[in-house]
């Protein structure tokens, strides 16, 4: 069975997940928290990972919202500490990653949260959290190989946390796991991951592994069609390994930078009442920052058009909007409830974001007010 050493190790197959008592063995984890939530728990991928393990799990959090927030992570962190857990298991999308990081970080270092924020340096303060398995249930965030955690904090602004020490110890990436997932959520994580490779492709930060690695993730979703084949048939094997692996690849590509799509897709995010989704937000949005970065980058443009099996003379946004439409991504913020009035702080918030900073140009409130205008 494969596995992967970049980021941290990653055992990557299908029935990769037989592996996870032997990894947890290893790590020198007794006694495993799951973090996780309702849907997964629904589609009966809990018990799967339940049955993988030697004995009963020490706890289970099964509530994490879409979103995740500072008070449930605070519930979930009285039960990891009342089970007297030595270990967490993230099971799920992004938002169950994320929480499991988050979970990690608070049992292990004290409040106020907000100083661990990337934007302010927090990463300095962070040390070292429990040991951290991360089994992902979708293609799309690459979470469980990423050094970032995003949580809405008791201020109410969504923070990205970065630190090495948030990289699980180790990833189990078993395409199984996301068999059956629905069409709509199919096609909005692996938008996530290739709008990952693309942005990680056009940030002006100088690493080209990361760059050559967002090439092949985008190649293998797009250019090799497999996002559309995984979204027409949710029983497709070959397609799920495919996404998956492009899902890990994005992000592995986004340890050189995002950009303006995730900058304003964070900050639309922060709407919680909305429950938008990370995924969905990051398909409506990239045509228009492809059209606003337009001349800033134009041999990677090139390269990108080769490897999304374009022409040389094919306009990238209009083949996103293709592909959008394709897999039935909403064409327009409306159509998911965004609202004109949610323009000022969805802008505000994308000046203030980590990865505003790395956009392939630079953008200021204008740029920002004519992308949100136009995605409406």
């Amino acid at each position: 069975m494969p596995v992967m050493n970049f980021m941290t190790p990653c055992i990557f197959d299908h029935g990769a997940v037989n592996m996870l008592q032997k990894t947890l063995t290893g790590l020198g984890v007794t006694r495993p928290f799951i973090v996780t939530d309702p849907g997964i728990k629904a589609a009966g991928l809990l018990e799967r990972i339940t049955e993988a393990l030697s004995g009963e799990p020490a706890g289970i959090f099964d509530e994490t919202l879409p979103n995740p927030i500072e008070s449930q992570a605070r519930e979930a962190v009285e039960k990891y500490r009342t089970s007297g857990a030595d270990g967490i298991i993230a099971l799920g999308g992004g938002s169950s990653m994320d929480m499991a990081k988050i979970v990690g970080l608070m049992a292990t270092h004290e409040g106020p949260y907000d100083k661990y924020a990337a934007k302010t340096g927090g990463a300095k303060y962070i040390k070292k959290i429990p040991p951290l398995v991360a089994i992902p249930t979708t293609s799309g965030t690459g979470s469980e190989v990423s050094v970032g955690a995003v949580v809405i904090l008791d201020t109410g602004v969504k923070e990205t946390i970065v630190s090495p020490h948030l990289i699980p110890a180790t990833a189990i990436c078993d395409p199984t796991l996301t068999l059956g997932l629905p069409p709509h959520l199919t096609a909005a994580t692996g938008m996530d991951a290739v709008t990952h490779c693309i942005e990680a492709v056009l940030s002006p930060r100088e690493n080209p592994p990361c760059e050559a690695i967002g090439y092949d993730g985008v190649h293998r979703a797009v250019g090799d069609g497999w996002l559309k084949r995984a979204v027409a048939d949710g029983s497709d094997d070959e397609a799920r390994y495919h996404m998956m692996m492009a899902s890990y690849e994005g992000a592995l590509a986004f340890m050189k930078g995002l950009g303006g799509v995730h900058a304003l897709s964070h900050a639309a995010g922060r709407l919680h009442e909305k429950r938008l989704h990370h995924g969905t937000l990051n398909a409506i949005f990239l045509p228009h920052l492809l059209r606003a970065n337009e001349g800033a980058a134009e041999k990677k443009y090139a390269r990108l058009r080769f490897a999304m099996g374009l022409p040389e003379d094919g306009n990238l946004a209009e083949a996103i909007d293709r592909l959008n439409a394709d897999i039935g991504i909403p064409a327009k913020l409306s159509d998911i409830g965004v609202e004109a009035s949610d323009g000022p702080g969805i802008v505000d918030g994308a000046l203030k974001d980590l990865a505003h900073h790395s956009n392939a140009r630079p953008l200021e409130q204008a740029d920002y007010e004519a992308i949100f205008e136009a995605a409406l």
